[in-house]
């Protein structure tokens, strides 16, 4: 059974709600092939797969004019797929590239043959084979094994990729709307490699701060999110009510007077980054959840804390960019 086939939609079961004749007749065709798929003994949502290449990588092992290549096993989701009867060329997609895999029909096992007729854009499949180099010097993987990961009951909207002379990559019908950008933000991460980039780069900057700061000797912490009053800044409260206790309490909106306490303690360093949440204005700069640094020194003053900031700051820069200078 999957996540799909269970709970009620509509009334109706999740399986009969995917399958009636008034969904859309895309959601229905795959449905039907997730069917045929198990009337083939085939699992649609599979079990573990261990590539020994990521599709950035894949392309160095080939060799140039070797007598033989060495195989590659990658995984990753159809991004292109172009059935040409006797064989199929497709692009895999992970989140360090993109990879073209050729599969033709009399190489490959009949078990995968039948499986490589219902796969779909936005499937989840393992390939493995040797590579070869195409007529238009494209590095591809020759498909020896085919296996089923993850079958897709939805369409991704992807857009159409095409690669100029110069390399260039252009995306044609991709997916622009902003505002459902934002609400399908998975299907955003899916679609959208420059927002991988941005969650990545979130990542990095996060991890130099914290380098800056354990090098300094700062500690860690964490502080109580629910708290029984909201001062220190200027913001509305979200407000909730614990039960056990029958007392309000409020999500912090800054992390301040924890910290400082921690600082009364005997921890000369101390900082966290942490969410806080201000039920206030929402707009492009302005969230009612966000993250924050926070951090406290003994023994230091507003200068030695602008000090702390640059490092901070070029820390950050670092991270995500060549160099300190931003044009």
């Amino acid at each position: 059974m999957t996540p799909a086939d269970h709970g009620l939609r509509d009334g109706l079961p999740i399986r009969d709600w995917y399958a009636s004749e008034d969904r859309p007749k895309p959601i229905r065709d795959r449905y039907a092939k997730l069917e045929a798929l198990r009337d083939l003994g085939v699992e649609p949502y599979g079990y573990s797969y261990e590539p020994t290449h990521d599709m950035a990588t894949a392309p160095g092992v080939y060799v140039e004019d070797a007598e033989e290549q060495a195989s590659v096993r990658v995984a990753g989701r159809i991004l292109s797929f172009r059935d040409m009867g006797k064989s199929v060329f497709a692009h895999l997609g992970d989140h360090t590239g993109r990879l073209q895999v050729y599969c033709k029909r009399e190489r490959l096992r009949e078990l995968d043959a039948d499986v490589l007729g219902l796969l779909d854009l936005g499937d989840w499949v393992g390939v493995e084979g040797p590579l070869f180099r195409t007529r238009t010097g494209e590095v591809t993987v020759q498909v020896e094994r085919l296996v089923l990961l993850c079958k897709t009951l939805r369409p991704l909207p992807l857009g159409k990729t095409e690669v100029l002379e110069d390399g260039t990559e252009v995306v044609h019908s991709e997916f622009a709307d902003v505002e459902m950008r934002y609400r399908q933000r998975y299907a955003d991460l899916a679609t959208n490699a420059g927002v991988r980039d941005v969650f990545a780069a979130r990542a990095h900057i996060v991890r130099a701060l914290r380098k800056v700061l354990d090098q300094d000797g700062y500690l860690e912490v964490e502080t109580p999110i629910l708290q029984p009053i909201y001062g220190v800044a200027f913001a509305r409260p979200f407000t909730t009510h614990h039960n056990t206790l029958d007392r309000t309490l409020y999500l912090r909106i800054a992390d301040e007077l924890y910290l400082k306490r921690l600082i009364v303690g005997n921890l000369d360093r101390v900082y966290e980054i942490g969410k806080v949440f201000r039920n206030e204005g929402l707009d492009r700069t302005h969230n009612p959840e966000f993250t924050m640094l926070e951090l406290y020194r003994a023994y230091a003053d507003y200068e030695d804390m602008m000090t702390m900031s640059e490092r901070l700051v070029g820390a950050a820069a670092d991270a995500v960019l060549d160099g300190p200078v931003v044009e």
